[in-house]
């Protein structure tokens, strides 16, 4: 009995608010912002899609770029605080020269990328400017 109160309860908890939300929409979808975050984010527009395409593949870069520079520094953030322990500064080499692989691989696929970007907006003569 316990439970059975317990889950109406639940239930009456999550689904009262979507039964009061639920009077205030309309069909109209200005009200909701839809139309202000489409704008924002160019969907929905003529947008080309290599465009598009380049700019995810130049956020993703940039957010792996970020997550590398991250491991050096926290590599060198063990290093000076080992305090002489040379298996924590061997573990702090080995994060830091991954960290500075993983740059080297982010700033190649950087490179390709932009080059194959390049080369289909040229093929398509699509002008990025």
């Amino acid at each position: 009995m316990k439970k059975t109160i317990k889950y109406v309860a639940g239930a009456l908890a999550y689904g009262l608010p979507a039964m009061v939300m639920a009077q205030g929409i309309t069909s109209d979808l200005s009200n909701l912002g839809l139309n202000e975050f489409g704008n924002e984010t160019n969907l929905g527009t003529n947008v080309a899609l290599i465009a598009t395409i380049a700019r995810i593949i130049n956020i993703l870069l940039g957010f792996l770029g970020v997550i590398a520079v991250v491991l050096v520094l926290l590599g060198g953030f063990k290093w000076m605080t080992a305090a002489g322990n040379e298996d924590k500064i061997g573990e702090a080499k080995k994060l830091m020269g991954a960290g500075v692989v993983g740059l080297v691989i982010i700033l190649a696929a950087y490179a390709i990328a932009a080059f194959v970007v390049n080369q289909l907006a040229s093929a398509t003569s699509y002008n990025q400017g």
